[in-house]
């Protein structure tokens, strides 16, 4: 007992040699690097397929074999750290994602393209559990909500920046440069990495000879998720359950995570701990988390795709009114971990998903002829409430758990946040689809002999047509398809808002969960059970 003590002291006064705080930023890096990945490629896609000789649909695989490899080894991480070590795993990370990056920008065709891609999924998969891992081990309890702060920064700007630098690098080099940009990033990472960090004293390595791999649960784990991943891409460019090969997909998916739920529980040494999920803040922080990448990336795929359709601005100018938002997350995130040392992440959590709920409310008075201004300060009351989320959720889901566990933990954390941003974009581009057709099914309705309004344009909109020049058939036909596309915007816009409404009920219902937390300290420390 005296010298497991001794022990658990020693590890509790562990610090690094080197200020924290180096030791954040070196991590941020990394972080920025790779969140920054999964967005930038996406605009750049007409341009990859045209460069490759490939179809549209076929680019697409770019993103998708990125999506799927990255879910696959985000909740191996924290197994496959305690078998290599936590920096070992981390730096080969860095190396794989960067070594990968510079080949993505040297494919020859669509096929290694791809195959370059996977790789730097999987090094990208292992980055960001680990790095959250090592903020939690490195900062004391009253100080890990400004680190996750810092931390924070990188990941909930890296995908509001990402379409708009995307397109401007494609639009001014080329889309290898996409990939080419992440090289000096990687080799500065590798070199702070291997100065600054250390794995901790209770951190223990398990030797591979005396390790059982459970194979079982890793080909599942793969396979579920990585199906997952594929039906949430795809789904809706397929018509979902119309198509026979995301039936298939979704069949395949559900049997095989639910038999790694069952498997894992009873398997004594689990690729993935999720008996985790016993401690109860630790699994509504995983579902609050789930939701804010829902909220995150549905919102940022809508808005500015909002803006490019709807309101006829160019990728550049709608990244300019996302922009503000960025840097007010910049600004706040620091007073969210500063003011995680005086109040209980709970009460931070609530204020975060109400205005959240608000700004995405604010977004449904949105018309066709809304201005700049109004768009981007919109934008920027949402950054708020998203930095009110990030920071107090990471800070409550270690607050109860032991600190060898932070490894797991934190590959759980972010599986649900990018599992819950890849529902959520699935989620808003079917609803805008299906919505549209409602609206326009509706408005349609109008548009017959017993409406005098109608019958009104009708009769004088030809004439406007013909006063241009254009033929007595010809000004008919002009007004017809005026008319329609009329109704399509005018559909569009009314999907967009059911859009914004129903993502804002979603996030204010969530409040209650907040309570199913267990009280602690502010600065993250355990107070009432």
């Amino acid at each position: 007992m005296g010298a497991a003590a001794i022990t658990m002291n020693e590890a509790e006064a562990w610090r690094p040699a080197v200020n924290p705080w180096i030791i954040a930023l070196a991590v941020t890096l990394a972080t920025f690097m790779e969140v920054l990945d999964t967005s930038i490629a996406n605009v750049a896609l007409p341009h990859i397929a045209g460069s490759l000789s490939a179809g549209q649909d076929e680019s697409t695989w770019v993103l998708t074999s990125y999506l799927v490899s990255n879910a696959i080894v985000l909740p191996l991480s924290g197994w496959l750290s305690s078998i290599v070590g936590r920096k070992r795993f981390y730096m080969s990370c860095v190396a794989l994602f960067t070594v990968s990056s510079f080949l993505c920008g040297f494919a020859p065709n669509l096929a290694m393209l791809i195959v370059f891609r996977i790789l730097q999924g999987i090094g990208g998969g292992g980055l960001q559990p680990s790095e959250q891992a090592i903020l939690a081990d490195t900062f004391p309890p009253a100080k890990r909500g400004m680190a996750f702060a810092v931390y924070g920064v990188a990941v909930v700007m890296a995908p509001a920046i990402g379409p708009t630098l995307g397109g401007w690098i494609t639009d001014n080099f080329s889309w290898r440069w996409i990939f080419f940009v992440n090289i000096p990033v990687g080799i500065v990472s590798l070199l702070l990495t291997s100065r600054l960090i250390q794995d901790p004293p209770y951190f223990r390595r398990r030797k591979l000879s005396e390790t059982q791999i459970d194979y079982m649960g890793l080909g599942f784990v793969a396979l579920g998720l990585g199906t997952l991943q594929v039906i949430l891409d795809k789904g809706q460019r397929e018509d979902w359950f119309e198509s026979q090969f995301i039936v298939w997909l979704t069949v395949i998916s559900a049997a095989s995570l639910i038999f790694v739920v069952f498997y894992e529980w009873r398997h004594k040494d689990p690729i993935i701990d999720l008996h985790l999920f016993r401690e109860r803040t630790f699994a509504a922080a995983n579902f609050l988390m789930f939701m804010l990448g829902f909220a995150l990336l549905g919102s940022t795929l809508l808005l500015p795709l909002f803006m490019q359709t709807m309101l006829g601005y160019t990728a550049e100018r709608s990244g300019m009114a996302l922009s503000p938002g960025g840097f007010s997350i910049m600004l706040m995130m620091p007073l969210v971990g500063f003011l995680l040392s005086r109040y209980s992440p709970r009460w931070l959590m609530i204020f975060g998903l109400t205005m959240l709920s608000l700004s995405l409310f604010h977004m449904t008075t949105f018309d066709l002829g809304v201005d700049f201004r109004t768009v981007m300060l919109a934008r920027v009351f949402q950054s708020v409430g998203l930095a009110f989320l990030f920071v107090p959720i990471n800070t409550a889901a270690y607050a109860f758990l032991p600190r060898e566990k932070n490894n797991a933990a934190s590959g759980l954390m972010n599986l649900a946040r990018n599992v819950g941003g890849s529902v959520g974009i699935s989620f808003v581009t079917t609803m805008l689809a299906r919505r549209a057709q409602v609206h326009q099914a509706r408005l349609t309705e109008n548009l017959s002999a017993a409406n005098p309004q109608f019958q009104k344009m009708l009769h004088s909109m030809p004439g406007m047509f013909q006063g241009e020049g254009s033929g007595p058939g010809t000004a008919l036909q002009r007004t017809y398809a005026m008319m329609q596309g009329n109704v399509i915007r005018q559909s569009t816009m009314l999907a967009y808002i059911d859009n914004f409404w129903l993502l804002g009920a979603v996030i204010i219902c969530l409040i209650p969960c907040v309570f199913l937390m267990k009280k602690s300290k502010p600065g993250g420390g355990i107070a009432v059970h």
